[in-house]
């Protein structure tokens, strides 16, 4: 089929302290955050958003492919980290139960001024808790839950090493467990269920009533080039009618999931060299069984084995996709060359470049670990990963679990001063031009539960010179920022409650009397 060419340049009637154009790359919980983020502070500015696929969230943002359900560091055990005296070392809990709490502000703000509706759609209660097995594990729980429960934001953390009351808590888990090994778990019941792919079809649907923004589905950035203005000139394929476009702007936002890497490589910035990515497709047992589901009102996060990534993490979770309930045990993981489950088997090998060939080569020697993780992941069948789940869920019949090809996670390869060339990174990462006018998002979790927080880094890092013009307008969206919840316990209660109202979690704080 011959292709037809499109070239788009707005005549700009205003000056650029005025208006700006942006492009934004993907449809998923960061675009849709930061177009909406722009859309209240910037209305008058143009805003273009493409996505390969038919309709927002369908990738890495998925109900299928997150298994993100509100991470807010209330049960996962790899956020406290132990130190050699013994101690805990809680910052980072506290870090990301503080983003958590303000992704759930601006959320609030939406469904307050009716920008979106139904929140029961993509949050709901549900207790976030934490098990372990062995005396080692149970003695480090109960130091963890000592350092946290001093905290505000961790107040109504409850601790047991009862059997009888873990019985109550999780009965599904409990039923049949006939082993003398010490257990123990704390519960936090102001824990949530997320459907993401959910409300990311929200925000880029409020996104897409706004006069200056326009939300392009079946459309994918092939290219992006710098223009001698300094603009950049992004190339699109519009799968709609082949129709190759080019459309200029003056910032652009990479959010496109495990395929921000190779569109951050074709930027050419200096930012965009030496860095690679390692994919890994994720994998959950999962039960659609009434009589099981039933049974597990609760999203449990174990401790990963000695010596395994922090990916290893098992967790059993109650999910709510409509109106329809299930539980997802997982991860297990399995090398691909694919950097998005819909992506090209030649993704990763097109990702090496000579700027970070040596970067991914020190990586598969440094990280022998993580590769036979992999490859033992592989390696397992069926039977291998339900006497995984019967660790969680001893009376577990085969029957009842089906495997599930969850998304892609993309982890980061990059060289740094202190960790030497070839380091793999976990977590979220922004990567910038210096001139703050080009934006990749990459890396995984918990990046969806903290999209608001990162996406505020974003403003603030690219757009200095609007922050104080800007302030007033951000703190109705997000009433503490600026502020810390970790040291304001008022302002804590004050916003947790004013969430809980909006969002329609009152059960979810009325459990904690």
């Amino acid at each position: 089929m011959q292709s037809r060419f499109k070239y788009t340049r707005r005549n700009k009637s205003m000056t650029d302290n005025q208006t700006k154009d942006v492009i934004l790359i993907g449809a998923g919980i960061m675009s849709a955050t930061l177009g909406t983020f722009l859309k209240e502070l910037e209305p008058n500015w143009h805003m273009k958003l493409f996505e390969k696929l038919d309709m927002a969230g369908k990738e890495s943002s998925n109900e299928w492919n997150n298994a993100g359900t509100g991470h807010a560091a209330l049960c996962e055990l790899n956020y406290t980290v132990e130190k050699e005296d013994g101690s805990i070392d809680s910052s980072k809990a506290v870090e990301i139960n503080e983003q958590f709490e303000i992704s759930k502000q601006l959320w609030s703000y939406l469904v307050k001024n009716q920008e979106i509706q139904d929140p029961q759609e993509f949050i709901r209660p549900l207790p976030h808790i934490s098990f372990v097995q062995g005396e080692q594990n149970v003695d480090f729980l109960r130091r963890r839950f000592q350092a946290l429960s001093s905290l505000p934001m961790f107040a109504d953390m409850e601790f047991t090493d009862d059997p009888e009351e873990l019985s109550k808590w999780i009965p599904l888990m409990m039923q049949g467990r006939t082993s003398t090994t010490p257990i123990a778990g704390t519960k936090m019941n102001a824990g949530t269920d997320i459907n993401f792919g959910k409300l990311t079809r929200k925000l880029t649907d409020n996104l897409a009533k706004h006069d200056h923004a326009e939300v392009h589905y079946q459309h994918t950035v092939t290219d992006i080039n710098r223009l001698e203005d300094g603009k950049w000139e992004v190339q699109v394929r519009n799968y709609q009618d082949n129709t190759l476009e080019y459309h200029v702007a003056d910032f652009v936002f990479i959010g496109a999931g495990g395929n921000a890497i190779p569109l951050l490589q074709k930027t050419n910035i200096p930012e965009s060299k030496r860095i690679g990515g390692f994919p890994i497709s994720g994998a959950f047992l999962v039960s659609n069984k009434p009589e099981v589901v039933e049974q597990h009102d609760a999203k449990v996060y174990g401790k990963e084995p000695s010596g395994k990534p922090p990916m290893t993490v098992p967790h059993l979770d109650r999910r709510y996709f409509g109106d329809k309930s299930n539980l997802l045990f997982g991860p297990f993981a399995s090398i691909g060359p694919k950097f998005l489950k819909n992506g090209s088997n030649l993704d990763f090998v097109n990702s090496i470049k000579p700027n970070n060939m040596l970067t991914m080569l020190a990586a598969g020697v440094k990280n022998m670990p993580l590769i036979k993780y992999s490859i033992e992941q592989v390696m397992m069948d069926k039977k291998d990963q339900m006497r995984e789940l019967r660790k969680f869920v001893p009376d577990a019949k085969d029957e009842d679990w089906d495997l599930l090809i969850a998304g892609k996670r993309i982890q980061i390869i990059k060289d740094t001063e202190h960790s030497g060339r070839g380091y793999i990174q976990f977590g979220t990462e922004i990567v910038q031009s210096e001139d703050n006018s080009m934006v990749a998002l990459l890396g995984e979790s918990p990046g969806a539960s903290t999209s608001v927080s990162i996406m505020l880094e974003l403003l603030r890092n690219n757009f200095p010179q609007y922050i104080q013009t800007w302030e007033q307008k951000i703190k109705e969206m997000v009433p503490s920022f600026g502020e810390s919840l970790a040291e304001d316990s008022a302002l804590l209660k004050e916003v947790k409650q004013a969430s809980s109202h909006y969002l329609q979690l009152e059960g979810n704080y009325s459990k904690q009397g």
